[in-house]
């Protein structure tokens, strides 16, 4: 299928071109034709090698690892764009780094999510559309409109289809209690809490399980998987709690460091992550599944376009 409108145009870097083209091909548009790249000094070099002038361009371009790479390729894109005088220029950042630092935890602390929400302000979007923010929050530090995008019901859909028996929704931490309530009234399933204590970064300690989990299958929610400790600790103590079995599921699946050796040693039994952020482990875990943003994105882009609401794309049958 074609789409009928040729002043919609979408454009990627290089974090994650296949779920641009993903994106693309939903849709029914070609690929905008741009090429980045960077000198020899590392500097980041953008090349538009199509009119944009007049046109609604779409970036999509997740701010993952290189971090500072990605951010800065998005940046130069956009202010490329503005000078070859696209009409609107709509950033589509299906994973929002810097987005942990939200706040001054501590003294001194810089609030990173707001100084990257400057950036992009300043270097010209005219929107952003984006998944799962860490905090919702980080919406409020735009002030342009920003259109937040959900995982849970995609994840739910997954869930739904395996028809599990007896199941129950785990937050890993109180901070993730909103996001498995949802999970869990999409699933009609009860809820669950682990408390935690965290003394440092990426370094966790379960301390207890607040619900009723003995003999059923519990499914941990997080918005990030980053080390897995977090994620492994809680599937270790609902273990030892008494559950059946454990799944786990995330929105963007950073999978830093050991995570894929935690994960793979662990006794979790499926990993399901959607594909906000590439996986590129050279030997990633035999437990992930990956489930496609691409429609839920392209239809977003859609109806953003025709100036449509999108909330009903947040909804469940």
């Amino acid at each position: 299928m074609t789409y009928c409108d040729s002043k919609l145009k979408i454009f990627t870097c290089n974090s994650n071109p296949r779920l641009a083209h993903q994106i693309a091909d939903y849709i029914g548009i070609p690929m905008g034709e741009s090429h980045t790249t960077s000198f020899s000094d590392g500097e980041i070099q953008v090349k538009l090698s199509e009119s944009v002038r007049g046109c609604h361009v779409y970036i999509v371009q997740s701010t993952c690892g290189p971090v500072n790479d990605n951010l800065m390729e998005l940046l130069v894109m956009v202010d490329a764009l503005k000078r070859a005088s696209a009409k609107s220029i709509n950033v589509v950042i299906p994973y929002y780094g810097y987005a942990r630092q939200d706040r001054k935890a501590r003294s001194r602390d810089p609030i990173t999510a707001k100084l990257v929400a400057n950036l992009i302000e300043k270097a010209g979007a005219h929107r952003v559309i984006t998944m799962d923010l860490h905090a919702m929050q980080i919406q409020g530090f735009f002030d342009i409109p920003v259109d937040h995008l959900l995982g849970v019901p995609i994840l739910a859909q997954y869930f739904r289809s395996k028809q599990i028996q007896n199941p129950v929704v785990v937050s890993p931490d109180h901070g993730g209690v909103v996001r498995a309530r949802k999970l869990a009234d999409f699933l009609n399933a009860p809820l669950a809490i682990i408390d935690k204590r965290r003394p440092e970064p990426n370094v966790s300690e379960v301390m207890n399980i607040i619900g009723n989990i003995e003999g059923k299958t519990a499914i941990l929610i997080d918005d990030i998987i980053d080390t897995a400790g977090t994620i492994v600790l809680g599937a270790n103590a609902l273990m030892e709690g008494g559950v059946k079995e454990v799944y786990a599921c995330c929105t963007h699946p950073v999978l830093s460091g050991p995570a894929h050796e935690r994960l793979e040693n662990s006794p979790i039994k499926e990993i399901i992550v959607t594909d906000t952020i590439p996986i590129r482990s050279d030997n990633p875990t035999s437990k992930l599944k990956v489930l496609s943003v691409a429609p839920l994105m392209g239809e977003a882009i859609i109806r953003v376009h025709e100036e449509l609401s999108i909330s009903k794309l947040f909804e469940i049958e």
